[in-house]
């Protein structure tokens, strides 16, 4: 027998096989089980297995059968298993919904709403790690494309990016090269896309399913300055003080604003009474976590500010007290200077440059139906190496 399990908290859930199976099938299906759990319980723990285990049951008696995974859906699930108390039912509502043998599982019929939208996110994530000399040395940008539908009936979508190959396919070549196209690598589709034409000709079209869910996810390896920059100027006096001056520039257009802007600077543990001065926004020292936190509101495109901290030293430090030296010369140690961090999230603005260049909805009954487009650049894994 083999056991395959995944780790949640202080949960393991294992798989079980007797034979040589597919152990990615295995995986994704415990993730998706752990996924489903957190749809229907909130949080997943040892107290909602216990609070809950009669729809558990149920759960996993309609995922799995005979050792083949079934509809993970949770929308589609909870049309037939819900978390309210069984009740005495006549045979023709506690019948499975249609969708579990249909070709689209992912999408009941019969929806319908009172004002059809379709809400289209392009959010990026940006990892960027900066040497102390301001080389980049490695930025990477994790996007993805997540929807909100709200539409009746079911409808066939088509979604149309600016992507490179789509151009190339389409004999549109001298577009691709004219900067406005995005070649993206690691593409990784919602199961209602429809793969074939994908491969075929670079179309996305697909039947969505009802309510949020993540279209698409991709990667781009690709060089890019940063955001926003930050220098770190420290001095450090032994014995008595340690002072800081922090200058942070926004490196994008003007027109674009960088929101709830969060620079981290990290401190010795043994500083005291810190004493900040900066011209815009409010700083915070934060000693559980031996850093100081500036926060700057609204960061407009090309501009500079700067921020001076003032922190109190201790006379003698622990390692001279237990007869160490800091750093072999007796210098100061210098194993508190961890990576600046920044967190930021700029709107209407992609880091890429992808653009969303059609979004079209073809229904039987021919309604019209609003889409709505909106572009989210925010830090990911966002460092910047101290001197």
């Amino acid at each position: 027998e083999t056991f395959v399990y995944v780790q949640h908290n202080n949960l393991y859930l294992c798989g079980v096989t007797c034979k040589n199976s597919n152990i990615a099938l295995m995986l994704t299906y415990l993730y998706q089980l752990t996924s489903l759990f957190q749809d229907y319980f909130t949080t997943l723990n040892e107290e909602s297995i216990r609070d809950n285990f009669v729809i558990i049951y149920e759960l996993l008696d309609e995922t799995m059968d005979h050792g083949l995974p079934q509809s993970l859906d949770s929308t589609i699930l909870r049309s037939f298993i819900t978390q309210e108390g069984n009740r005495m039912a006549d045979d023709s509502k506690s019948k499975p919904p249609v969708a579990l043998t249909n070709a689209v599982s992912w999408r009941a019929e019969g929806i319908k709403h009172k004002k059809n939208e379709i809400f289209l996110d392009v959010v990026e994530k940006l990892n960027l790690l900066v040497a102390a000399n301001g080389t980049v040395l490695h930025s990477e940008i994790n996007g993805a494309v997540k929807m909100r539908s709200f539409l009746s009936g079911m409808p066939e979508l088509k979604l149309g990016l600016n992507d490179k190959l789509m151009f190339e396919a389409s004999g549109r070549n001298g577009q691709s090269r004219s900067g406005k196209s995005v070649e993206l690598e690691d593409i990784k589709f919602h199961q209602c896309v429809r793969l074939a034409r994908f491969e075929n000709d670079r179309t996305i079209s697909f039947i969505p399913p009802d309510g949020e869910f993540d279209l698409m996810t991709y990667r781009l390896d690709t060089h890019v300055k940063p955001l926003i920059w930050v220098e770190a100027v420290v001095e450090p006096h032994r014995g008595s003080r340690i002072e800081y001056m922090i200058k942070t520039r926004s490196q994008f257009k003007s027109r674009s604003v960088a929101n709830n802007v969060e620079i981290s600077i990290p401190v010795p543990p043994d500083v005291d009474s810190p004493s900040f001065k900066s011209s815009v926004g409010t700083v915070t020292y934060l000693p559980d976590k031996d850093c100081v936190v500036w926060t700057i509101k609204q960061f407009h495109g090309g501009r500079e500010y700067l921020m001076r901290a003032h922190f109190g030293l201790p006379s003698i430090t622990r390692a001279d007290a237990e007869g160490k030296s800091g750093s072999g010369g007796g210098g100061m140690d210098t194993s508190w200077k961890k990576p600046i961090g920044v967190k930021f999230e700029i709107p209407y603005f992609t880091v890429s440059g992808i653009q969303v260049r059609y979004l079209k909805i073809i229904e039987r009954s021919g309604y019209q139906a609003l889409p709505w487009v909106r572009y989210i650049t925010a830090n990911g894994d966002y460092q910047l190496r101290m001197a």
